[in-house]
């Protein structure tokens, strides 16, 4: 995808950046809970609680990093995302709070939950069909045409640092709370923005990515050590928030550097921790914000008393959810 906006093009993300994003997002909000979770296997993983963000999900860390960097003449321009929903409603939610206008393109299929959520923010949505029409053809000529300012979900710097940012809050928490730093932090992945960060952010630990079945570009592409997408023709999942083509060189270098690796979870499986999450916790996850606690319980990671997981969101559909929780498998 060609990026109109320098921004992007012109360095690498770093974890000074992070930092930085970090002190921003501390002046901002308060930090999302670490909340211990005891496994089926008996062990207990330390849950970052990112589906209790303002717009119920991480997003808002890399929109707020890139929206509040953009200049006086960057801001007039406006700004334009695609996104399934849960970066829509990151964009959407910092846009309004910086009086910058915000044109959000989505897949006609994504959940109402997040179309709805994402237009009561202010933001314009323009819809597409995710299997027939390319979203960054249709963003490139919005912003041909506007001029308007590129906020990519994942293949950005500034969001890789804003994601990363959560990495900083759950280090600190967990010394607080569970005797030392995480020594691996386990999380969700679509096109790479949260795991790249979150490597950024914490050089010391294994941070291991988690993707659903069909949708493990990311996965076989640390695997075979170069980029490798989704195939035209994999079958829909539950986690709409993961469903990338491909991940971008700007993420997939800093996981290959930082040897993050990734494992692969089904949709009974995401279904059986969304439902962990809501009995043990009492927190509403979606499937994609699920993914990686999925891992966890169905025992394709391990854990150590100081292994993290991100529930990085919670924007469900209720009839979905409800149906998720009565057991309809």
């Amino acid at each position: 995808m060609t990026n109109p906006s320098p921004h992007s093009d012109c360095r690498k993300p770093t974890r000074e950046g992070v930092v930085r994003a970090a002190g921003k997002i501390a002046a901002l909000l308060p930090p999302t809970p670490v909340l211990p979770l005891v496994l089926p296997s008996g062990a207990t993983v330390w849950c970052k609680a990112e589906s209790l963000q303002p717009v119920g999900a991480f997003k808002i860390r890399g929109a707020w990093h890139r929206l509040t960097d953009l200049s006086a003449q960057e801001r007039g321009r406006g700004v334009v995302a695609v996104s399934s929903g849960n970066h829509a409603q990151g964009v959407a939610w910092a846009a309004a709070r910086l009086g910058i206008a915000a044109v959000i393109v989505m897949p006609s299929d994504a959940p109402a939950v997040k179309l709805d959520a994402t237009r009561a923010l202010g933001a314009e949505v323009v819809l597409y069909d995710r299997r027939r029409e390319s979203r960054e053809a249709i963003a490139g000529d919005l912003i041909a045409r506007s001029g308007a300012i590129l906020v990519h979900a994942f293949g950005d710097p500034w969001v890789i640092e804003g994601q990363g940012s959560a990495g900083i809050e759950l280090v600190a928490q967990m010394i607080a709370r569970a005797g030392g730093p995480p020594t691996r932090i386990v999380a969700p992945c679509g096109g790479g923005g949260l795991a790249a960060g979150l490597a950024l952010a914490c050089p010391d630990v294994d941070v291991v990515l988690v993707e659903p079945e069909h949708w493990d570009d990311v996965t076989r592409s640390l695997a075979a050590g170069q980029i490798v997408g989704v195939a035209p023709d994999a079958p829909a999942t539950a986690c709409d928030a993961l469903q990338t083509m491909a991940t971008f060189p700007i993420n997939f270098a800093v996981m290959q550097e930082r040897n993050v690796t990734g494992v692969v979870v089904t949709e009974k499986e995401i279904r059986a921790a969304q439902r962990l999450a809501f009995s043990a916790l009492r927190l509403v996850v979606e499937p994609g914000g699920a993914a990686a606690l999925a891992a966890l319980v169905a025992g394709k990671v391990p854990s150590d008393g100081r292994t993290a997981v991100v529930l990085s969101g919670g924007n469900v559909d209720p009839a979905a959810f409800a149906r998720v929780l009565s057991g309809e498998d």
